[in-house]
């Protein structure tokens, strides 16, 4: 029987909205349970700076939103990946205590499930099961740290910037995007002059709207078409290897 189906899957209602957590099987999500906190973090807030020791375990709920940032050598941070309600970070492919590699920031804020890094690693020991759906996990993670990887080669900052909202959009569910211009540049690695000019050509053609401090997006359609096809890519992994996860 697949991952997340609805045989298998147990309920976090009136909890936290996790599509992850929602794949657990009931008797891997009761070794859960008894460790699991929940909590709300707002939006800017560090969860991890590099060498943090790791040792929590956050799954962004709802519309909650991680971003992974590395810091290059003018100080200036480069967005890497985004990590929704499908995901989670933090202990999640290495075991035992281990240095964080790069800075860990909610980009969205909202609710978030979390548990100690060492509860997680006794439940994996304990299950089997559990074992293989985050090993599962972690390779989806790899996928797309390795489609941004090339996304950033070939891409124009045009087709990035669609892709970047779009990803937002999917995992917030929301066409209002809370997105500054300089957060933009940051998510593609250039300046705000050039994310500013491909927002303003998006909202000549009538794909978005401006409002302080977010995005609104009109026509998704037109803004897929700007798209490269990075994030198709991506769920199509995610679809074959944990089906149910990523956000529709």
């Amino acid at each position: 029987m697949a991952i997340g189906s609805p045989a298998t899957s147990v309920s976090t209602e009136n909890k936290c909205d996790s599509n992850l957590l929602r794949a657990l099987r009931p008797g891997d999500y009761e070794l859960f349970a008894p460790h699991i906190d929940f909590t709300e973090r707002s939006a800017g807030e560090l969860l991890y700076k590099p060498r943090d020791n790791v040792e929590t375990v956050y799954f962004p709920c709802g519309p909650s939103l991680v971003s992974y940032l590395v810091t290059n050598e003018d100080g200036h941070d480069v967005e890497t990946v985004l990590v929704g309600r499908e995901g989670a970070v933090g202990g999640i492919v290495s075991s035992g205590h281990l240095p964080a590699y790069c800075r860990i920031v909610v980009k969205f804020g909202g609710p978030f499930a979390l548990m100690p890094v060492a509860q997680l690693e006794n439940a994996k020991r304990l299950s089997p099961s559990l074992r293989y759906l985050f090993a599962r996990y972690a390779d989806c993670l790899l996928a797309q740290i390795l489609q941004s990887t090339a996304c950033n080669a070939i891409h124009s900052i045009e087709q990035r910037t669609a892709k970047w909202i779009i990803s937002a959009m999917d995992r917030t569910g929301d066409i209002v995007v809370p997105l500054t211009h300089e957060e933009l540049a940051s998510m593609l690695g250039v300046g705000r002059s050039y994310a500013s000019r491909v927002v303003q050509t998006f909202k000549t053609d009538g794909i978005l709207e401006t409002r302080r401090g977010a995005l609104v997006v009109r026509d998704r359609n037109a803004l897929e078409a700007r798209s490269c096809r990075c994030n198709i890519s991506v769920k199509e992994h995610f679809d074959e290897v944990l089906r149910g996860v990523y956000p529709d």
